[in-house]
This record gives structure tokens, sequence and C-alpha cells, in this order.
């Protein structure tokens, strides 16, 4: 049982991860906030309570791994990433900058704490599998988590992955689902629908839970659920809200790539830091 103190201090730190995203989109006037914020939650628990890392040592051989295979969402990423210690906070507003180590998707050959370059999507969990293979191949325990997109799952290649992971009994990888049922073209559910979709995750032969990914209580459960899956990997479905934190910003598909103005951006960081902000 987790405590309310951990609890409330993990949506806190998910209440300033998103509020870095609008700062860090606002100062690049460029990048993808309605699918940054909805992952934060996922990742302020992963950084701050579930994954073991060692951001002072970003290539330590024993850290667990992470893949964002939908790479756009890296915003919210990189701000967990100075949140848990992997470079200066101050660095984030160099985001999409000419020569920053921040960039639009993200680069393992830049950034610390990037596991695996990402931003054509499809190609994350077959990442993830080499990973969690790679560790049972050289006798160390870690494991790999993996957060798709909904529109990314569309792609052949996550299927192949999902086929051969429960093949090689994979149980150190997990795949998480940012279900948000927006891509970048509309609803997912008119462009290519995805139910039954918990149903479909388990004949593939995966562990598989459904959970709101908003709440943290239950994210932290399912985390420790899956861990204690043995034979296979493990999936989780998150029902996820685009842009969740901003009002305004929530389930409207026009913040997929949109960046706000300084009104707009102040009225959204009101909103998840409940002061008054200038920018």
């Amino acid at each position: 049982m987790v405590s309310s103190e951990i609890l409330l201090d993990l949506e806190k730190t998910a209440r300033t991860i998103r509020a870095h995203v609008i700062r860090m989109v606002y100062a690049a006037q460029s990048g993808h906030i309605g699918p940054s914020l909805s992952i934060a939650d996922f990742l302020a628990a992963l950084y701050f309570h579930v994954m073991r890392v060692k951001p002072e040592d970003p290539h330590w051989p024993g850290r667990d791994r992470f893949v964002l295979s939908k790479g756009h969402g890296c915003s919210a990423w990189y701000a967990a990433l100075a949140e848990r210690g992997y470079f200066p906070k101050e660095e984030l507003l160099t985001f999409r900058r000419l020569h920053s180590r921040l960039q639009g998707h993200p680069d393992m050959a830049k950034t610390p704490g990037v596991d695996m370059t990402a931003g054509s999507l499809g190609h994350g969990l077959s990442a993830g599998l080499g990973m969690a293979l790679a560790a049972r191949i050289d006798g160390l325990d870690y494991r790999t988590y993996v957060i798709l997109g909904d529109g990314e799952i569309q792609e052949g290649l996550i299927w192949e992955a999902a086929m051969a992971a429960p093949r090689l009994g994979l149980d150190n990888l997990l795949a998480i689902i940012d279900y948000n049922r927006w891509q970048s073209g509309g609803a997912v559910g008119e462009i290519m629908p995805l139910e039954p979709l918990s149903s479909k995750w388990e004949a593939f032969g995966w562990a598989t839970q459904e959970i709101d990914g908003h709440d943290m209580e239950a994210i932290l459960k399912a985390f420790h659920l899956a861990e204690k899956t043995q034979g296979r990997p493990a999936a989780i479905i998150a029902h996820t809200t685009k842009g969740k934190g901003v009002s305004f910003m929530e389930n409207e598909n026009k913040w997929h790539m949109t960046a706000p103005t300084r009104e707009e951006a102040e009225a959204a960081l009101r909103e998840l830091t409940g002061e008054e902000v200038r920018l």
C-alpha cells in the first residue's frame, strides 16, 4: 500500500511536468502539447517511484530502460528527466532550438537519460523487446518500459513485436498504451478503430490491465501487478485525456501540435500551478 504522502508528491510532480511542457512549447513556439500532457502521470510514477535509475550515471548497466515510442511527446519526458536530475532544469527552455540537446524528437546520442531515439512511429516496442531480451542474455535484472500512442499502434511493426515478446517469455517488458483516443489526423475511432483493445493484447499473450491513466494510485498498483507477472510480458491500457490538466486543451485535438499564445500559456500555467504567472 502506497502512502497518501507519496501519492500527493507524485501528483504534484506530474503537475510540475505539465507546467514545464507549457513553458517549453511556448518558448519554442513549436511542439506537441496534447500528447505530452496525457503521459505526465506515468512519467512521474516511473522516474520518481518505480524505475531504478542513476541520473549521475545515465549509462549505468543495471538501470531500468525506458522507451518513449510516441517520441513527439518528448517535452514531458525531458521535463521528467530534468526534474530527476539528468540535466539542469534551465536547459528545458532550449527545447527545439538549433544545437540544443533537447530536440523535437528524442535522440539517444544527444540527451542524457534517453535510451532510444524515437520519432518515426511504430518502432519503440521492438526496441524495448530487444532491450528486455538483452537483459536476459547479459544476466541482468533490469526492466524495460515502453509508452505507445494509441494512434501509433495502428502500425504493423507494433503487432510483430507484440507477437514475439510472449513467444520469448519476456516478463521484464511492460507496454503502456496511452489511450487518449486522438491522433494527429483526428479521432482514433474514426480513423482506425482499436477495440476490443484489451482482448487483442490478451489474445497475443500479454498480461493486460485497463486503468484510469490519471489515477496515480491505480498506476502504481498496475506497475506492481506487472512486476509480479511471470513468463510473459505485461501491458497497461491507460485511458487518458489528451491535453490533461489544462481545461481548454483537454480533448481538443488542435493542441496536438499548436503553440500557445502568451495569454494561453499564462492561463494554462495558472491552472497547473494555482499561481498568477507572467511570461
